[in-house]
């Protein structure tokens, strides 16, 4: 489901004008489709029917408090990186044996936290990390829920940046490795192996990685279970990539890869294990779900170069100037005016606060607004206050109906 569309040359969501929403509360503004986040959490639920399963929603995509809680209510589980991530996690709602806790820094206070709280499993990313654990656990008195987190070595043809299965990136250790800390960890008393997990990119395009992956982790099972270890899930990280290009309602689906086509490439290959599986999207369900509203302060011409400048720019969504990723960029009010290429540019001091380059957009005029599609994930996590702007508010739609769901930051 992709909830924004035009209707009477305004850009909707859902059956709201976010014009009227942009009057309201003033830009830069983030904008969210509670019904399509809800769906696409159920298409994911839905495609494992008939396999014990859990999706965790992965909290560093989206975290705003009340988008937590309605997946909560749902019954979703939470991938988090942080002790600031289960914090919210907890307090939306998420029950504390549906929460794993992944992240190659996790830090003594962190760790603690998680065993008071007795959550899911930590998925630890190296051998000295389960030392550390298996000594704070004995010192808590309590067993530590661990599932180790495997780099199998994969690539998963995509920005660097968001390749996290290969085995020259930071995360997770080798299989040889693994057997080795499953072996040791058997024989600490407090360590309890609950499962076996990895995540290898995000923005995956293709259902071959992920297939790659199911193979090896169901064949890391088998042999732990000939070793007398037991585990009791596969967690198979997230990473479903959406696409940036396509982005209304009569463009269909946003996935590259549906949900029920993803279970019938895992499920042949993972259904012998007898393990409960865990999927972790985040971008899935939140990315096409979210735009980003700006306003049209300024338009300039230099030589051979259009510029639209904009109130939001790097501070608010930064992933164009990180990554160099692709978000369309379209017109509250519908145009039919001949395009012209343009760079569409923020008020940030420096020349990489871009959100487009050359990117063809009818003609705009000061006062004019601008949807920055797909800002669902990724967005307000990653901004900040460079330059001293405040972070933008945060607007929840749900049918005919909108909530302000974060006021806009003060400084």
């Amino acid at each position: 489901m992709i909830p924004f569309h035009y209707r009477h040359q305004q850009l909707y969501c859902e059956e709201v004008a976010l014009t009227q929403i942009a009057e309201r509360c003033g830009t830069p503004l983030y904008v969210y489709s509670l019904s399509g986040v809800l769906e696409n959490y159920r298409r994911m639920d839905d495609a494992f029917t008939g396999q014990p399963h859990r999706i965790c929603y992965a909290l560093k995509a989206n975290a705003n408090p009340e988008l937590l809680r309605q997946l909560a209510s749902l019954g979703a589980g939470a991938d988090v990186v942080s002790g600031g991530e289960l914090k919210q996690a907890l307090r939306a709602g998420f029950p504390p044996d549906k929460i794993a806790f992944a992240g190659v820094g996790k830090t003594d206070d962190e760790i603690r936290l998680a065993l008071q709280h007795q959550i899911l499993a930590l998925n630890v990313e190296s051998r000295q990390e389960l030392q550390v654990i298996a000594s704070i656990a004995e010192q808590m008195q309590v067993q530590a829920p661990i599932a180790v987190r495997i780099n199998p070595d994969i690539d998963i043809e995509g920005h660097p940046y968001l390749t996290t299965g290969k085995s020259a990136n930071k995360f997770g250790i080798s299989l040889a490795e693994a057997r080795d800390a499953y072996l040791w960890a058997a024989s600490c008393k407090s360590l309890r192996l609950v499962g076996v997990h990895c995540h290898i990119g995000s923005m995956i395009k293709k259902a071959d990685p992920y297939r790659k992956m199911a193979e090896t982790l169901a064949a890391f099972v088998a042999d732990m279970k000939d070793q007398g270890i037991h585990l009791e899930h596969i967690d198979l990280g997230g990473g479903i990539g959406v696409d940036y290009s396509h982005v209304l309602a009569e463009h269909g689906s946003p996935f590259y890869i549906e949900p029920a086509d993803l279970a019938q490439t895992l499920l042949p290959v993972l259904k012998a294990t007898g393990c409960e599986l865990i999927f972790e999207p985040g971008r899935a369900l939140v990315g096409p779900n979210g735009v980003l509203l700006a306003l049209v302060l300024y338009t300039k011409q230099t030589a051979g170069k259009t510029f639209v400048v904009v109130d939001t720019g790097m501070n608010d969504l930064i992933r164009p100037s990180l990554y160099g990723a692709h978000h369309e960029i379209l017109p509250l009010q519908q145009k039919t005016a001949a395009v012209e290429a343009a760079d569409v540019v923020g008020p940030i001091c420096e020349s990489g606060d871009f959100l487009a380059k050359d990117r063809l957009l009818p003609a705009m005029k000061r006062g004019e607004r601008l949807a920055v599609m797909t800002a669902g994930a990724y967005g307000y996590v990653l901004s900040s206050q460079y330059n001293l702007r405040p972070r933008a508010a945060e607007v929840m739609v749900q049918g005919d109906g909108w909530q302000v769901v974060r006021e806009r930051e003060s400084l």
